[in-house]
């Protein structure tokens, strides 16, 4: 029985392409050993998209299920990590746009209160600065384009090249060039009170 406690392992060194093959033909264990080599990462785009570890998790778990649902759709198995982090992006502006249009302003008050009298006793206005600086700039990326947004999180959050970001995207280098200085431009003009 040497084999089975050694399975995972051996899984875990298997390229991303073979993964994904062996996934897409319903191999639930090659599916977790995709989930545990990009995890981490689609875990820390999530965390820096919505602010919350708690938000990061459940963007995590709802994108795995999706990435389960729509894996025969991934034509390159290789890119199967800038696919995820594509999908999480997506899946962490969805979270932005149902927690803004339920309540963004309650949450902001709520964590406030609670900043002021804990870690940010000192510096109330410093917390208060911080917190309304990152809730503009998230209603600001949430009302981009998609297009834009997607190739955006990707340069900026997750350091992908140019090449990368068509690559992930499946368009030119030249599109990705131009949707990125939209973006600024848009992010740059919303922001500008932040400066």
């Amino acid at each position: 029985m040497t084999g089975s406690p050694s399975a995972p392992h051996q899984l875990d060194l298997v390229p991303d392409a073979l993964l994904v093959g062996r996934a897409t033909d319903g191999d639930t264990a090659a599916f977790e050993a995709l989930a545990r080599r990009h995890g981490p990462v689609m875990r820390a785009c999530a965390r820096r998209l919505t602010g919350s570890l708690a938000d990061a998790d459940d963007v995590v778990q709802e994108s795995l299920m999706q990435a389960w649902k729509q894996l025969d759709t991934l034509r390159d198995g290789d890119a199967v990590k800038g696919w995820l982090l594509r999908i999480t992006g997506s899946r962490s502006i969805d979270h932005l746009r149902r927690r803004r249009n339920h309540s963004d302003l309650g949450d902001l008050h709520h964590g406030l209160e609670a900043g002021a009298g804990t870690a940010h006793r000192d510096h109330p206005e410093h917390a208060a600065l911080s917190g309304s600086r990152m809730d503009a700039l998230k209603t600001a990326l949430a009302a981009l384009p998609e297009e834009q947004r997607r190739c955006w999180v990707l340069k900026a959050f997750n350091d992908q090249s140019y090449e990368e970001i068509a690559q992930t995207l499946n368009i030119s280098t030249a599109s990705v060039r131009g949707r990125l200085a939209r973006a600024r431009i848009t992010l740059a003009r919303e922001m500008e009170d932040w400066r």
